[in-house]
């Protein structure tokens, strides 16, 4: 496997322990001073952080992963995942077909910076424009 296939196999991994959610693996795929940064320019200090967010937010939610798309910047790698959110809010509405696109950049097998950006604070602001 190339060493790019493996930089989205990381972001890929740690989607997938995200979800479960299991912030104590998804941690793992990261490294110790990652810059994460979520919707609205929230900085999130660990996938710890990501998780009790999520929770605040949501009942619950999961990602319909798109495509990862990626390039080679020399001293890392940038990779792009692309799809949608779905679930359910707070007060037992559901959603689905919530853009998101999480942007990683990925050096030595580890993520170092993740931007993330969906559809939602929009969706909370005007419900109405919500699909699902």
């Amino acid at each position: 496997m190339s060493e790019i296939n493996k930089d989205v196999q990381i972001v890929s991994n740690f989607l997938e322990a995200s979800m479960a959610p299991d912030p104590v693996r998804a941690a793992t795929f990261m490294s110790d001073d990652v810059k994460i940064t979520f919707t609205g320019g929230r900085a999130m200090p660990n996938p710890q952080a990501i998780t009790a967010f999520n929770g605040s937010r949501y009942a619950w939610i999961k990602k319909a992963l798109g495509n990862f798309d990626w390039m080679d910047r020399g001293d890392h790698t940038v990779v792009y995942s692309n799809g949608t959110l779905f679930g359910e809010w707070p007060d037992g509405r559901s959603f689905s077909g919530n853009r998101y696109l999480d942007r990683f950049e990925v050096r030595n097998g580890k993520i170092t910076h993740m931007d993330v950006w969906n559809d939602s604070a929009e969706w909370l602001l005007v419900p109405e424009i919500a699909r699902g």
